[in-house]
């Protein structure tokens, strides 16, 4: 995928990972970029640096993001990217509500349900297009301290597998990108990052032992994977030799993730297991 000359709809483009890559599609000559957010004044903000659109919705929103992208084909011609991006995250386990797992649910695994379903006929009818989907490290491994986020984000990363296989030769092309710590508002409110406000819950940094990457860090990642069409983006390569290591065998890495748990935990008052049982 070379980006000049493309129109690109991105998701979640008021802040963080969604700006950056705004911001670097922007450099790489995109001709047309739709800023989409709940935070409609910051999708502005964003779009206006790049002579973008903004748009302000709810990405749970199927007819919403429908909308997005007939307007994008009806005012630039064309929709060769759709970047799904938007997500949050909060800490929990067991104990956690239903509807607040299911909230989640909806922003990271329905959300590229409905963008895929609006975009790939698009892109289809005009010879082929781009999905990029922001999973996350815990997609592929786990998420210490937050049951609800592991699950959606691996849930994500498979719908991402599904949609490859099943629309590849109909020249789609779909990456996951799956950072671990990033300075974002997800790293600034998730379980690896002490002082969020919900003290003992707060943990040292599971996520952030490989380093912090800025945004802009990241995006030059995505343009490096999105040049090859690699399905999995991992800005943090340590990822990849913790796959192998739990693909190769999982009891082991189980009993290893535990460990680290244990540690990650050793100054607290109550472990994830407690939380339920408290």
């Amino acid at each position: 995928m070379d980006l000049a000359g493309k129109v690109a709809v991105v998701t979640g483009g008021a802040s963080g990972i969604g700006e950056a890559l705004v911001e670097r599609f922007h450099a790489e000559g995109a001709r047309a970029l739709v800023v989409v957010d709940r935070d409609e004044a910051g999708a502005a903000t964003v779009a206006e640096k790049v002579g973008g659109t903004a748009v302000g919705l709810d990405v749970t929103d199927e007819e919403a993001i429908k909308a997005v992208v007939a307007d994008t084909v009806a005012a630039h011609g064309a929709l060769d990217v759709f970047v799904s991006n938007a997500g949050y995250v909060t800490q929990g386990g067991l104990e956690v509500a239903n509807d607040e797992i299911q909230r989640m649910w909806e922003v990271h695994v329905m959300s590229h349900v409905y963008a895929a379903r609006a975009a790939v006929p698009v892109m289809v009818q005009g010879g082929g297009g781009y999905l990029l989907n922001t999973a996350s490290a815990a997609g592929l491994l786990t998420q210490l301290g937050s049951l609800q986020y592991a699950v959606t984000k691996a849930a994500a990363v498979s719908l991402g597998e599904f949609l490859s296989i099943t629309y590849g030769d109909k020249g789609i092309v779909v990456s996951m990108l799956c950072p671990q710590a990033v300075e974002t508002n997800i790293l600034a409110n998730s379980p690896d990052r002490t002082g969020n406000g919900d003290g003992e819950r707060g943990t040292p940094g599971a996520a952030a032992g490989d380093g912090v990457l800025q945004p802009s860090e990241l995006a030059q990642t995505v343009i490096e994977a999105m040049a090859e069409e690699r399905f999995l983006v991992l800005p943090h390569p340590e990822v990849q030799t913790y796959r192998e290591r739990k693909t190769s065998d999982i009891d082991r890495w189980l009993s290893g993730m535990r460990r680290f748990q244990s540690r990650l935990f050793a100054d607290s008052a109550a472990t994830p297991a407690d939380w339920l049982l408290s």
